[in-house]
């Protein structure tokens, strides 16, 4: 006999107030009621690691391990990537009280652990069914087969006759009063046993006002495979009978569950299915509805039990008949699929699908049938390419990383440059990194480090004449939640123009401005005047005057200064052309010459060249009164007569080893001097110098370092390393010698626009220079 379990409200409610009651806290626990079964899920974050699970009858708490929740309807399973720990309980499960098949009553423990002891959360819930029966019903679970039939259903009327004939024959032989089951295999009929020792051997019965389930648990010894074009489907035929005086009770249990485990290709799982799982009865027509996680998607396939080609698509889903197979097609990023990266010679991913299909057929006696599959579907370990862009800021100077297309359970928790090692948390100040979350669960970061940071390599390449930054990345991250570090590395070298730097020049009245506009490697450029190097040092020398700060550079050389030269000398004005130079500093190689000329008109200037020149244009404005005539004006030698001249202006040149030019030579300069002589009106013709007491003169020089100078001989050669310091002195007028470029005329008329170079401090331990000729001091040397 089969004994059916019925729990009366009263009962129930009984157990209930006597167990210890703890309340489970808003948000971690689901019940839901779906179509044939029951379903619990709890947040992993409130159960640990290790829930348990107790149903509970009138008799008593049954733990629900695996072998028993098979046996007895209750699948368990954790959603790691959800999550959750979830239960289903069929309709017809062990300890499940039911009225009329209408109304379903269930009542378990959640057992989790609470500082070493464990707690127990009772959990009720009854459920009707939202869809009538079919006249049978097939649930291929994750762990057992069910079927259920009404106990009224007629027989088939297209039974085969010979397996008609084998099992009526058994049962005419072995029928007694009490219910036995016999499980056939092909071309097999088992001697039949009775209930008790079914359920001994994992089967169960269970009758219910009108229905008949029979469950089994998967790779039972009874059941056996039989492939169905090419996919394998398990089956499970077991006969239940018993004699009720003259008449016999046969009722024929028939569950068959495809044991396909999937393939995957292009991004897709697939999973194949007979049309036909029971190949008994000739089925008319098929439909077929598919989804994830017990909840069916909008994507179904209705068929005329053909063998022709056809399939529908919705939703990404792909549901096909061909040649009497469904293939059911999900996409990776179906909606509620489970994800799992792993380290395994890299990063992998594996993808877990809770397949749930739904498919009822109508027989040619239009009696439905209903199947319903849970499927767990895992694909093997995947590669998981992680995307990894340059997108370089040159503009800006920065190198731009996108490391992109990361699964949501792997993070970034260091970043290592140039094999110098940040953690985030110092690579977010130092740097700057961005997370990116996207639409499809993934997430990617960017990364930004300036060219000129001190981690970058910097190396100047000529052969592509540019400046080449070098930086190393390997991002490190971990698979969460094992912590397991996956590394990521990329090199990115980036190329900026490094040619010589423009250098802008500018006129003004006091000479030439150059000015340089800062960029980063500009250091691979050296700026001399000549052969020497600018510096600090050789600005105080020779009187530049440079400024420098973050943005540029700015030189100004002020007029007569070292460097200069003089061309297209006239009373209206000269030109003076100064030129600087960008240098290779490892090969001292010129790359680029900025020179510039400017125009210049003053009224009275001293020049004193490095190539021993004197140039002096000088104001005789104060002495016209005196009846001076600037054209009849001599140097020392009275045949050196100016260059040119008007009204009140002559302008000499002449070589410093002429015109009776004298030398002077101290511990640290020589000094070369001439005389402007002024012969007035009243002295024409004679010589001027003889008994004249009305005679002026202006005495012009030019001094230079002796340090600087290479040849000084009055013969034929002179050549020093600086322009030498002019100073004009009229011999009755001392107040308005003129020492420095600061020094203001007195004199309205004399508009005086003179630059000397400053003071020069020479070396203390200067030797003087030995075998210096006698210097003689008159005329015509």
């Amino acid at each position: 006999m089969v004994v059916v379990f019925s729990i009366g409200l009263t009962l129930l409610l009984s157990l209930w107030t006597s167990t210890t009651s703890h309340q489970i806290p808003e948000g971690v626990l689901q019940m839901e009621c779906r179509d044939r079964y029951f379903m619990i899920a709890v947040n992993l974050s409130f159960t640990g690691e290790d829930p348990q699970f107790e149903v509970v009858d009138e008799m008593g708490a049954y733990p629900i391990t695996e072998s028993y929740g098979a046996q007895h309807g209750y699948t368990v399973r954790i959603l790691l990537s959800q999550g959750l720990v979830e239960l289903r309980a069929s309709f017809f499960s062990h300890h499940t009280s039911s009225q009329d098949d209408l109304l379903f009553t269930f009542s378990f423990n959640l057992i989790v652990s609470r500082d070493g002891e464990n707690v127990k959360f009772p959990l009720y819930k009854t459920c009707s069914p939202t869809l009538t029966w079919a006249p049978r019903e097939v649930t291929c679970e994750a762990n057992y087969m069910e079927v259920s039939v009404k106990s009224d259903e007629a027989c088939p009327t297209k039974t085969k006759e010979d397996d008609w004939n084998a099992s009526t024959q058994m049962v005419y032989t072995y029928a007694t009063s009490e219910w036995q089951v016999a499980l056939k295999r092909p071309g097999q009929l088992m001697i039949p046993i009775n209930i008790s020792e079914a359920s001994r051997r994992g089967y169960e019965f269970h009758l219910t006002e009108g229905r008949l389930a029979f469950r089994t648990p998967y790779g039972q010894p009874d059941s056996f495979v039989a492939p169905v074009n090419g996919v394998p489907v398990e089956v499970v035929h077991a006969i239940l009978f018993s004699r009720q005086g003259w008449i016999i009770i046969k009722v024929d249990l028939l569950a068959a569950c495809s044991m396909h485990e999937g393939s995957h290709e292009n991004g897709y799982l697939q999973w194949k299915m007979p049309e036909f799982l029971d190949s008994t009865n000739k089925v008319d027509k098929t439909q077929v509805a598919v989804g994830i996680n017990g909840k069916l998607q909008q994507t179904h396939f209705s068929g005329l039990g053909d063998t022709s080609n056809s399939s529908t698509e919705q939703s990404g889903y792909v549901v096909q008949l061909q040649n009497s197979i469904f293939q059911i097609r999900i996409p990776y990023n179906a909606e509620g699929r489970q994800r799992k990266s792993l380290v395994s010679d890299g990063l992998k991913e594996f993808y877990i699908f809770n397949l749930y299909l739904e498919q009822i057929l109508l027989d040619e006696d239009q009696v439905s049938v209903r199947v319903r599959i849970f499927r767990t579907l895992v694909t093997p370990l995947l590669p998981r390419p992680l995307l990894c862009v340059n997108e370089t800021l040159f503009e800006e100077r920065t190198f731009l990383v996108y490391l992109g297309d990361i699964p949501e359970d792997v993070a970034l928790v260091a970043v290592s440059l140039n094999g110098r090692e940040f953690s985030l948390q110092e690579i977010m100040i130092d740097f700057t990194v961005t997370a990116v979350a996207h639409t499809n669960n993934t997430h990617g970061y960017t990364l930004k480090v300036p060219f000129d940071h001190p981690v970058v390599i910097q190396q100047f390449s000529k052969h592509d004449n540019a400046m080449k930054y070098t930086v190393t990345i390997q991002f490190t991250l971990h698979v969460l939640p094992e912590k397991e570090p996956i590394y990521h590395q990329t090199a990115i070298v980036a190329l900026m123009d490094a040619s010589p730097p423009e250098v802008d020049a500018f006129c003004s009245d006091s000479g030439i401005r150059f000015t340089l506009e800062h960029r980063p490697f500009d250091h691979l450029w050296q700026i001399t005047i000549g052969s020497d190097l600018l510096s600090s040092e050789l600005a105080t020398r020779h009187g530049y005057i440079v400024t420098n700060d973050s943005q540029r550079l700015q030189l100004d050389v002020p007029l007569f200064t070292t460097g200069y030269k003089y061309n297209n000398v006239t009373l209206k004005g000269f030109s003076g052309t100064f030129e600087v130079l960008l240098r290779d500093p490892e090969a001292s190689e010129v790359h680029r010459s900025i020179t510039k000329t400017c125009p210049f008109s003053l009224s009275q200037y001293i020049s004193c060249s490095t190539n021993g020149t004197m140039t002096v244009m000088v104001d005789l404005s104060p002495n016209i009164q005196n009846g001076v005539i600037p054209a009849r004006t001599h140097l020392l030698d009275r045949n050196c007569r100016p260059k040119d001249s008007d009204r009140t202006t002559v302008l000499f040149s002449f070589p410093l080893n002429s015109c009776g030019t004298t030398v002077k030579v101290g511990k640290e300069a020589v000094t070369y001097q001439n005389e402007i002589f002024l012969p007035s009106e009243s002295h024409k013709g004679g010589n001027s110098l003889e008994g004249s007491h009305d005679l002026q003169s202006v005495t012009i020089q030019c001094t230079y370092p002796l340090d600087g100078l290479h040849r000084f001989f009055w013969t034929y050669m002179f050549d020093s390393d600086t322009t030498g310091v002019g100073r004009i002195v009229y011999a009755k007028q001392p107040s308005h010698e003129l020492q420095t470029s600061t020094t203001q005329p007195t004199t309205a008329k004399r508009k005086w626009s003179i630059f000397l170079q400053p003071s020069y401090r020479f070396p203390s331990g200067y030797v003087k220079m030995p075998n210096f000729p006698t210097v003689s001091q008159r005329r015509g040397l």
